[in-house]
């Protein structure tokens, strides 16, 4: 009897297992189904319990998201950085911000909740801000870096069985908000005068 009541509480909880999955990265609603109810259960326990260690839980239950941010730093206490700050890259950069707009445009003209791309749309897409290039095949395995990043950072998918076609992840949504897509085009005027500047420097 005493050994059967070890082995039933050393079971993980939800809590557990939805705090290992939130330290792992995002937790999504179509990809982490049980998951996803789970933390619907315990979200106020995920809160408290990820407060302590300086973190804020991010739960979007209508675009189907979850992840830990970092809480803003304050003049008396300054938490060591559990949730790691990324330096991008300038096109890394670039290609975020158009999938944004994308989203954005995709969200205002259709009822469907997933965007899809190809990769030879994300191509074109980051084409004109890539430095002229006479080796063309050079310039698309570049850009394939790129989307390969993005897809790393957690922001596309590659679908199963069509490697070419990537879904959009919508927790894009939070990391570029509206207050910065509103101000995308003179974004796109900085990007290109860097542009510029590269090459001449190059």
């Amino acid at each position: 009897m005493t050994d059967m009541m070890l082995v039933a509480n050393t079971q993980p909880s939800d809590l557990s297992l939805v705090l290992i999955q939130l330290m792992k990265g995002p937790l999504y609603r179509d990809t982490h189904e049980k998951l996803w109810g789970l933390l619907l259960g315990v979200r106020h326990e995920v809160s408290d319990y990820v407060t302590v260690l300086g973190l804020n839980a991010v739960i979007d239950e209508a675009e189907g998201y979850a992840y830990l941010r970092s809480r803003p730093i304050d003049d008396d206490v300054e938490f060591p950085r559990l949730v790691a700050r990324r330096a991008l890259s300038f096109h890394v950069s670039v290609l975020l911000a158009l999938l944004r707009k994308r989203l954005a445009e995709f969200d205002a003209s259709s009822a469907d909740i997933r965007l899809i791309l190809s990769r030879d749309q994300m191509v074109e897409m980051l084409r004109l801000f890539m430095p002229d290039s006479t080796n063309d095949a050079r310039l698309v395995d570049t850009i394939d870096a790129h989307i390969n990043k993005v897809t790393e950072l957690g922001f596309l998918r590659r679908l199963r069985d069509e490697q070419d076609l990537f879904e959009v992840r919508r927790i894009l949504k939070a990391y570029v908000d509206g207050q910065w897509l509103s101000q995308f085009d003179a974004r796109l005027d900085e990007y290109l005068t860097e542009l510029n500047r590269v090459e001449e420097s190059g």
